[in-house]
């Protein structure tokens, strides 16, 4: 975790190890010195370092009283060192560091399908409110302590280090997630993420940020599945204002920034799913969900851009649909059924 977790629990087992070797120095201080038998040297042992002091075997000879002596005062040593670091680690406030720590190594271990996001900037931080508001897991990574601190304060699961790192993204579970969004500030520390994260996993869907156009390339020919350009993406977006105020109306709306909240999705229909082998028509999606079909895509990849009622639902096929996200979800469902 860090050096909270390594520095106050191996203090503290440090001292556990040290009682049971003063349990078991004292133990055969007494089987040797009184000759007592072995249950009751222990005995001797563990009143004595507790400071209980009742209960003697047999009266003690005077090199017994004094190893007695030495004894307690060991063991009131090592209570006095155990107590002080219990204070020091509650009074530092760095208690809650650690068990917060701790709770984010449980959170890691169980994360799967997730996506890691690499980078808290600008972009970083609307992409982790997109996937919050899609109820999809991430986490993220940056090696700013700011930015580290702003995620955690947005409640985010973050990991403070250096995304090309191999060990880095271990430690976010770079294997078991699904996707990796590269959005740093720097266009060859994004490139060099790409290549690690891909080394890492070959399966695992990228999406990079460029923030030049030759980047472009590189990123592809690193393992990049999909990069932007932010700038390029707000330039259009001002020029789709200025002479189509309408349709940037509606694609706000479909971005759910407006009241409407209408949501693009892109539904896999399964072969045992009833809609698969029905046309349009007799599915009813647009009658009995609400949802639009804008495009349909067959197994061998062709999108048909103008599907019409007769159009047929190809199993193992895509739709891709537009609608509120109640309305998706029980579209999802149905397609995912048996």
């Amino acid at each position: 975790m860090n050096a909270i977790s390594s520095r106050y629990p191996n203090r503290l087992l440090f001292v556990f190890i040290i009682f049971l070797a003063l349990i078991f120095v004292g133990a055969l201080g007494y089987r040797w010195l009184e000759g007592m038998s072995a249950v009751d040297s222990l005995y001797m042992a563990v009143i004595t370092i507790s400071t209980v002091g009742f209960g003697e075997v047999h009266q003690l000879s005077p090199s017994g009283r004094l190893f007695t002596i030495a004894l307690i005062l060991g063991g009131g040593g090592v209570a006095a060192f155990s107590v002080s670091v219990a204070v020091e680690f509650i009074m530092s406030g760095e208690w809650q560091n650690y068990f917060e720590a701790r709770r984010r190594s449980r959170m890691l271990s169980k994360l799967s399908d997730h996506i890691i996001i690499c980078g808290f900037g600008r972009v970083g931080r609307r992409v982790a409110d997109e996937l919050t508001q899609e109820n999809i897991p991430f986490i993220v990574v940056d090696m700013l302590s700011e930015r580290v601190e702003h995620a955690r304060e947005r409640g985010y699961t973050v990991v403070a280090g250096n995304a090309a790192n191999d060990n880095v993204l271990h430690q976010v579970g770079i294997e078991s997630a699904k996707g990796l969004v590269a959005v740093v500030d720097s266009d060859a520390e994004n490139v060099f993420i790409v290549l690690t994260a891909r080394s890492l996993n070959p399966k695992i869907y990228i999406i990079a940020r460029a923030n030049y156009e030759d980047t472009e390339p590189k990123l592809l020919r690193a393992g990049a599945d999909r990069t932007l350009m932010p700038y390029n993406i707000s330039g259009k977006r001002i020029v789709t204002m200025l002479m189509r105020p309408s349709v940037a109306d509606f694609l706000d709306e479909v971005s759910h920034v407006g009241g409407l909240e209408l949501l693009l999705e892109q539904v896999k229909i399964k072969p045992s799913s009833p809609l698969a082998g029905k046309t349009l028509v007799e599915a009813r999606i647009r009658n009995d969900m609400g949802v639009t079909v804008i495009a349909c895509r067959n197994e061998d990849g062709q999108f048909d851009t103008h599907p019409g009622p007769q159009t047929v639902i190809a199993p193992n096929g895509l739709l891709l649909v537009l609608g509120t996200r109640e309305q998706l979800r029980d579209l999802i469902k149905y397609a995912n059924a048996k």
